[in-house]
């Protein structure tokens, strides 16, 4: 009998874990699905079915557009910056069925565009711009951008975990960066690029390209 009472009360007690983290899990959805649906006219764009997840920072969301079936892990940053008052103009574009784990970061001054079904790992860093620092007299804080020019990730991307992308590059459809990897040059369609600065390491189609 107590090897009984012992196991049973082993079992409640697993049982009311799994409660308590349903229900965790459960809270944590309704909630980001209820800032993605009435937030969503912010955007200049919020396709269906996407989901932004909190805690998140957003700036400039009226110049971000974010397709369908989208997923925005938590604790990312998306700001599309330097837009004039009333400014329309898109400046961060998300495709349908990309997939950012958290911790992301999108910054846009002119230009950062995502493809459809791009996949991010967490921490990745993809910018526009860099910080201006060329005046010794004044702090980097107070120096604001230089270098803007647009960034294009294309369709079925796959950033590693800790990738940064800098201004002016175009990772082509289906490449692969692996993580930690310092993206400031292109990157071509089917390729893998690892390394800081990244360089390509492989061509994934290059045996039917020899054939």
């Amino acid at each position: 009998m107590p090897v009984q009472s012992s196991r049973a009360k082993t079992e409640m007690r697993r049982a009311l874990a799994r409660l308590v983290v349903d229900a965790y899990r459960f809270q944590l959805r309704a909630r980001s699905k209820a800032f993605s649906v009435l937030g969503a006219s912010a955007f200049a764009s919020f396709g269906p079915r996407s989901v932004v997840e909190l805690p998140v920072r957003l700036g400039g969301e009226s110049r971000i557009a974010i397709g369908a079936d989208v997923y925005i892990g938590s604790g990312s940053w998306l700001q599309a910056i330097g837009g004039s008052d009333g400014d329309a103009a898109v400046a961060i574009t998300v495709g349908d069925g990309t997939s950012i784990s958290g911790g992301c970061v999108l910054s846009a001054a002119r230009e950062v565009t995502l493809g459809r079904k791009v996949l991010i790992a967490r921490n990745c860093y993809v910018a526009d711009h860099s910080h201006a620092f060329g005046d010794a007299s004044r702090a980097v804080l107070d120096q604001g951008v230089d270098r803007v020019a647009a960034v294009r990730i294309g369709d079925g991307v796959w950033l590693g975990e800790n990738v940064v992308v800098g201004p002016g590059v175009t990772i082509g459809h289906g490449a692969v960066v692996g993580a930690n990897a310092v993206v400031l040059d292109d990157v071509p369609p089917r390729s893998v690029a690892v390394g800081a600065p990244a360089r390509v390491v492989r061509h994934l189609d290059a045996r039917e390209e020899a054939t």
